[in-house]
């Protein structure tokens, strides 16, 4: 076989073995609801998650104060140890309507099983949902119906009903003005931070 030819088989082979060993994952492509919603994945470096390119976490073993700094428009949250960035987290923050706020802020509230008092859906007797994606201050409760809050684990407050938390993500804006994170995400944050520690939102 001609060495060109040699090369190009080579190459070729090469790559489709990279593709398969990366973890490719077509469940997160054709069902964008389940893309960011996963755990670690300990074959991948840095513990990122095997459908997630940009979400990971290298921070265990680093001290130093934590601060976490969001930005708006790479829908990107960064977080230090001692100025040294450890981790960063895709987000969905506020949609249109429903900004996320931006400036300084700090950590208010920690609450790892948080309930929206807010947003969430209408159930009958039965359970069943009556009425989804409701918002009490818009939407008055049928009678006989009662109200289920939207779950936001690992919530941190910095800013009146706005915090940090695991949630959905479809790749862009889509929030109440909360910042959405992926679940193995928004814990290693949660777990890193305390009530004070600085939080910066830019655009």
């Amino acid at each position: 076989m001609p060495a060109k030819m040699f090369r190009n088989l080579a190459l070729a082979l090469l790559t489709a073995a990279l593709a398969v060993g990366c973890g490719g994952n077509d469940t997160a492509r054709t069902h964008p609801e389940t893309a960011y919603l996963g755990g670690y994945h300990p074959q991948a470096q840095n513990q990122r998650a095997n459908f997630d390119n940009v979400s990971y976490w290298d921070g265990d073993s680093v001290s130093g104060a934590p601060s976490i700094k969001i930005n708006l428009g790479e829908q990107r949250a960064y977080f230090y140890k001692g100025g040294e960035l450890v981790g960063i987290s895709v987000v969905s923050t506020g949609r249109e309507g429903f900004g996320t706020t931006s400036g300084n802020f700090h950590i208010i509230q920690k609450d790892k099983d948080h309930v929206s008092s807010r947003f969430g859906d209408y159930l009958n007797a039965d359970g069943s949902i009556l009425k989804k994606e409701i918002d009490r201050d818009k939407d008055p409760m049928p009678k006989g119906a009662r109200y289920d809050g939207a779950k936001m684990p690992y919530f941190m407050r910095i800013v009146g009903g706005t915090g940090m938390h695991e949630g959905f993500l479809p790749g862009y804006p889509a929030s109440h003005g909360c910042i959405r994170m992926p679940g193995f995400m928004a814990q290693k944050f949660f777990e890193n931070v305390s009530v004070g520690t600085p939080v910066q939102v830019i655009n």
